[in-house]
């Protein structure tokens, strides 16, 4: 089998039937699955996972005590910029366009520890990043992680029952594995740490970084607002860290075909560009799939792509040495030519 076929784990009701076609999962097949691998009784290889849920589950009674003690609407207004702009905007950059695709090329560490810390952590790197190979290659198809065709719940789960990483490969496979996330700074297990632990990721390494970044956090937000602030930006980044889940089931037509003739020129997949979350967080899906190597992802005028702007900005004042922008090619090979096709006999001659 492919390399791409074998790093995620399959989940106990299969990628696809005998017949080849999408293994579409019950809701109770899909929850039992979920609670299966979020068990570290079970197995320890279930740690990431389960971590990755933890953090949510740790932020609902902040949540709670910002609506309870804190709530007003101005608070209520920074913590949707916050989780929607900015939470948003640094997932792009940093999960998307950095981790995954390597679209531009940081000058040192310093720039990159910067921007990968630079908003609460909510996301594992290796939950998203080795997945998201997967899903570009298979989008839309049986094997795609998050198959917008299997419905949402499939989707919205997909990080514990569909984008872990196999623990069986074998020690060629694992690094190749590790050659697809070791760019991110993250220290990589050795195979035979991978072994015992089922993940690229240390946990010990996993869980010091977060611990370290939420301190940082809401220590500066404390002392920028009190705990008024600091609630309302970490119930932001939990509205965030919920909502991202569901991004590719939005961004891939839920399950139906959306995509339109000049807006969405890459048919290859059910991507569709979309001025929410494009907006809000550069995320114009459809370019990026025509083009998933660009740092930028925004192409026409009304476009915005914060996410481009923060890595331009970067590679003027020196944090980025280097960048992939398709821009030009966006126009010459697809929106240029659809104008042209558009104008009738008599406006050509």
């Amino acid at each position: 089998m492919a390399f791409i076929d074998i790093i995620l784990k399959t989940p106990s009701y299969g990628w696809q039937d005998e017949h080849g076609a999408l293994v579409k999962p019950t809701v109770g097949q899909i929850f039992a699955e979920f609670f299966s691998r979020i068990n570290i009784f079970k197995s320890r290889k279930n740690w990431l996972p389960m971590l990755s849920w933890l953090w949510l589950l740790l932020l609902v009674p902040v949540f709670f005590i910002f609506f309870i003690k804190h709530f007003t609407w101005w608070l209520l207004l920074i913590g949707f910029v916050y989780s929607m702009v900015l939470m948003g905007t640094h997932g792009t950059i940093w999960y998307h366009r950095y981790c995954t695709h390597q679209s531009y090329v940081f000058s040192n560490k310093f720039w990159r520890f910067i921007t990968q810390h630079l908003m609460i952590r909510m996301v594992p790197e290796e939950i998203y990043v080795i997945s998201h190979h997967v899903h570009h290659v298979k989008s839309d198809e049986p094997g795609d992680p998050y198959n917008t065709h299997a419905g949402w719940l499939y989707c919205f789960l997909a990080d514990v029952n569909h984008q872990p990483i196999a623990d069986d490969l074998d020690e060629k496979d694992y690094a190749g594995v590790v050659g697809l996330l070791q760019h991110s700074g993250i220290k990589c297990n050795s195979y035979e740490e991978y072994r015992k632990w089922g993940s690229v990721a240390h946990p010990v390494n996993t869980i010091v970084s977060w611990v370290l970044n939420w301190s940082f956090w809401y220590t500066a937000f404390f002392l920028i607002g009190g705990h008024a602030l600091a609630c309302t930006l970490f119930t932001g980044a939990l509205i965030w860290a919920f909502g991202v889940r569901t991004f590719n089931y939005e961004g891939h037509g839920k399950g139906k075909d959306l995509r339109r003739d000049g807006v969405d020129f890459d048919r290859k997949n059910m991507s569709i560009n979309q001025m929410w979350p494009g907006i809000v967080a550069g995320e114009w899906h459809n370019n990026h799939h025509l083009f998933p190597r660009s740092a930028r992802s925004g192409f026409l005028k009304h476009q915005l792509d914060f996410a481009w702007y923060y890595i331009y900005f970067l590679y003027l004042i020196g944090g980025v040495k280097s960048y992939n922008c398709a821009k030009a090619q966006f126009f010459d090979n697809y929106y240029l030519p659809y104008q042209e096709s558009l104008k009738s006999p008599v406006s050509q001659a």
